[in-house]
């Protein structure tokens, strides 16, 4: 069987370099793609490795095109939330703000985000030059497409969906614990897996840890 291209799918305010030290474990027997924007459309063919808003948009853009991957590595996502209009109007709130304000405020109140407490302080500077590289305007229009409030839920297809998928969380990330274990539960070919000590990115966090989990799930189907 000839090995996929691994496509790497970046969460939102990143760049693809932010899945560069995972992407290096695996490039001798696996080529790879750095997409670098959550909202790019990874090609046909491969296998698509997305990070929370990247890895949602996958998922939905694998339940409209189920043919078009082999597979799906879907890290810190979640199939969405069933009651969305709280979230909807946040939304729309944070668009607002972001696109009143400098990049240098975007992202400085970005990290700052609990989600990403579990982050050294080190490995949230590293992130800020390509966070940094990013329009307001084009940050806001992203959420006000693609945030969680505004893409509907899919837990009821996710049945349909018959490629392999591994839904990764961190161990403190207890909400996408929940999401992932969900998630694999519904799907006829998931597989859960969890990364200790790492919250809402593990793969920044612990990437020699998410390699190797993406090394056991490809080796035991290409």
């Amino acid at each position: 069987m000839d090995l996929p291209t691994l496509v790497f799918v970046p969460g939102f305010m990143q760049r693809g370099d932010a899945w560069a030290p995972v992407a290096r474990q695996l490039e001798e027997r696996y080529p790879s793609i750095l997409l670098d924007h959550a909202g790019e459309q990874p090609p046909p063919g491969g296998v698509v490795v997305g990070y929370s808003m990247g890895g949602r948009l996958a998922l939905h853009a694998a339940l409209a095109e189920p043919d078009r991957w082999r597979a799906l590595a879907l890290v810190g996502v979640s199939a969405g939330i069933e009651d969305r209009e709280a979230r909807r109007a946040a939304d729309e709130e944070l668009a607002d703000w972001i696109e009143a304000h400098t990049i240098e405020e975007v992202v400085a109140r970005w990290e700052r985000l609990p989600v990403f407490a579990t982050q050294s302080h080190a490995l949230v500077e590293a992130q800020r030059p390509g966070r940094s590289l990013h329009d307001p305007k084009d940050l806001a229009r992203l959420i006000r497409r693609a945030g969680q409030g505004a893409m509907p839920p899919v837990w009821d297809r996710l049945p349909e969906l018959a490629i392999p998928v591994l839904c990764v969380a961190g161990a403190h990330d207890e909400r996408y614990v929940a999401a992932g274990k969900r998630m694999a539960a519904l799907l006829p070919n998931g597989t859960f897996r969890t990364i200790p000590g790492t919250g809402h990115a593990p793969q920044l966090e612990n990437p020699d840890a998410v390699a190797a989990e993406l090394c056991a799930f490809l080796g035991e189907r290409f």
